[in-house]
């Protein structure tokens, strides 16, 4: 025997979802909770006479309860940095003497960058979360040239053609 259907506390709040409801998903998640209170339904019943699966269903009905009768959203919407592992102000804090010694005529140097962000958490990190956080804050690398933007190379061809060789 199935246990009996929990959240008689937000059935009215259903019924005021299912009447007012402006989404599908809020519709869905009122029912969800309505059919088994109401109606006595499985919650294999619900799930067909809603046209989803069990699983989803109960999913609805536990997001219905536990916003207190409020329809949740379907998906929580996440954004930002969840991983992060300082905040945009301590990285920019971290990397300034780096910048400032680029700034006055250094080489920034990735590699001392790495071994101090290995330092600052206290284990190892990939060489290519060096080169995000340096993305993050505005830095790009600057290579010079392999040949100066003004060269003309047929010049400098025919001057080697043409050039006197040097005396001994």
């Amino acid at each position: 025997m199935a246990r009996p259907a929990s959240g008689k506390d937000v059935l009215e709040k259903a019924k005021e979802t299912l009447a007012n409801a402006r989404t599908i998903e809020d519709l869905r998640q009122a029912q969800a909770v309505i059919l088994p209170l109401e109606y006595g339904f499985s919650i294999d019943q619900v799930a067909a006479a809603l046209g989803i699966s069990k699983g989803w269903a109960c999913q609805l009905r536990r997001r219905f309860i536990k916003a207190g009768g409020l329809p949740a959203e379907s998906k929580p919407k996440r954004g930002g940095r969840h991983r992060e592992n300082m905040s945009k102000e301590e990285e920019a804090a971290f990397l300034a003497p780096f910048f400032d010694k680029a700034i006055h005529g250094g080489i920034l140097i990735v590699g001392e960058i790495k071994s101090a962000l290995d330092k600052r958490m206290g284990r190892k990190t990939a060489l290519a979360s060096t080169y995000n956080l340096l993305h993050r804050n505005n830095w790009r690398k600057l290579a010079p040239d392999k040949r100066h933007t003004k060269t003309d190379v047929d010049a400098q061809l025919e001057w080697k053609k043409n050039s006197r060789p040097s005396s001994p």
